[in-house]
């Protein structure tokens, strides 16, 4: 079997027919089971037409392992990480893309209490194990008996933990546009309105793209390209919400708009719900990622937090959060993780903490973070297609390490000066290098700093 190429840092990921079909799904099933000698597993998959084929063949690969499958259907990825700790299996499979083209699929995995399974841990094993087992030509006397598959819904189970984010008694009127990309997450916006109706809280829901539909009409569910934030947007003008929501293609990242319809950056979303979880629980470890530091560092030391800095990416957050005891992690890119949901990242429960801080705080979205946002001016993610992307940051670090006041290598490299500091590093998932920059209160000084950086990288 040829080197399998969709084997990525954190999932497995390729393109349709080139790198990922139904016999690399199978063999992925019975590598997973086989290497961390599962005996029960729960799998899912989005909304795109070949998730369920790619998931049955994984199916078969698990039952032919002995491994016992339940199958939750059409779900998110953090369903299956709730499934699994719910459900107390051995692990989990969610069959996603998440924001990738509508040509490409992949797989999301989780071993026992929904802990991640990625390069360092597994990952890499397992697809040795695929790539180098003859599966197909296997005999039958090798083959353990066939594991059962039975098919379940844990969807009021997941809402019922949801719904124990927010105090109902918090909650006052509130309109919130609500856009599920292609309709994956259409299924737990439609849970969640009917307890916001049973237990009388006035929330109402402006619902965008709703339904499931795999042949994507309303673009790659990616609500970071700028081209794909116009109908949230256009919508909670329109409708003069409080607040719009957007998911990606297996929601487990939400992205925020103001009520003026402004979309609001990841980073100063982090240190909103820091200081909404050191409200509640004062003294709180707070994990966050390298790229954009200064607001959430100031933040939580202010509401009498612990800030820990930790590398970007779930699997690295993940393990940091269990292993301080971190209430919350939040990383720039609109990925949250929350201890009480197994330390794994969620796109549901953001947006249920920022509804009911609007509510306690009776101010707006924007006037919450606009202070921030004026403290902390930022970039925002760049990102850079080279062709020696380690020869362009040694590049920039010796053009800048001279007059820098700390240099840190948590992740890639992070200079720091008195007013300004930036961060460069390679993507774990993309063939590019991503720049962020950030100043204090010096919008011109952070864009001619970004400008000066960007010139040297691609030169």
């Amino acid at each position: 079997m040829k080197k399998l190429s969709c084997f990525k840092a954190y999932d497995i990921r390729g393109e349709l027919g080139v790198e990922l079909d139904n016999d690399v799904a199978y063999r992925v099933g019975r590598a997973f089971a086989r290497t961390l000698n599962l005996q029960s597993v729960v799998v899912g998959g989005d909304v795109r037409e070949t998730s369920e084929t790619l998931k049955m063949a994984l199916v078969k690969g698990l039952q032919d392992e002995g491994c016992d499958v339940t199958d939750i259907g059409m779900v998110g990825t953090e369903e299956i990480y709730f499934a699994t700790s719910h459900l107390s299996v051995d692990g989990g499979v969610e069959v996603t893309a998440s924001h990738n083209p509508i040509n490409y699929n992949g797989m999301k995995l989780v071993r026992e209490s929904s802990k991640p399974v990625s390069g360092d841990t597994g990952l890499r094993d397992i697809q040795l194990m695929a790539e180098q087992q003859p599966w197909l030509t296997e005999t039958d006397a090798e083959k353990k008996s066939i594991g059962d598959y039975s098919q379940v819904t844990i969807l009021a189970a997941y809402v019922e933990h949801l719904m124990g984010y927010i105090n109902k008694e918090n909650i006052k009127p509130l309109k919130l546009v609500v856009n599920s990309g292609n309709g994956a997450a259409g299924h737990v916006v439609d849970a969640l309105e009917e307890q916001f109706k049973l237990q009388g809280m006035p929330i109402e829901l402006i619902k965008v793209h709703h339904n499931p539909d795999p042949t994507f009409p309303n673009g790659i569910p990616n609500p970071l390209l700028p081209e794909n934030r116009a109908d949230t947007s256009d919508m909670v003008k329109q409708h003069g919400a409080d607040m719009g929501i957007a998911w990606d293609g297996d929601f487990d990242r939400c992205f925020l708009f103001d009520e003026k319809g402004e979309f609001i950056e990841g980073y100063y979303i982090v240190g909103l719900l820091a200081e909404a979880f050191l409200n509640k629980q004062a003294g709180s470890k707070i994990i966050y990622d390298p790229r954009l530091t200064w607001n959430t560092q100031e933040v939580v030391e202010q509401a009498g937090g612990v800030p820990v800095m930790s590398k970007t990416g779930h699997a690295f957050i993940k393990e940091r959060m269990r292993k301080e005891d971190a209430v919350y992690g939040g990383e720039m890119s609109a990925h949250h993780y929350f201890k009480d949901f197994f330390y794994c990242d969620s796109g549901m429960i953001p947006w249920l903490l920022v509804a009911e801080l609007l509510c306690v705080e009776g101010k707006t979205l924007s006037s919450m973070v606009a202070e921030r946002i004026a403290k902390f001016p930022s970039s925002g993610e760049i990102n850079s297609k080279l062709v020696d992307p380690k020869a362009a940051i040694d590049r920039v670090l010796a053009a800048y390490e001279k007059d820098a006041i700390n240099i840190d290598m948590t992740d890639g490299i992070g200079v720091e000066y008195k007013d300004w500091r930036f961060n460069l590093r390679s993507s774990n998932t993309e063939p590019v290098v991503r720049l962020n920059v950030e100043s204090r209160a010096d919008v011109p000084l952070m864009e001619s700093k970004t400008k000066d950086i960007l010139q040297l990288l691609r030169q």
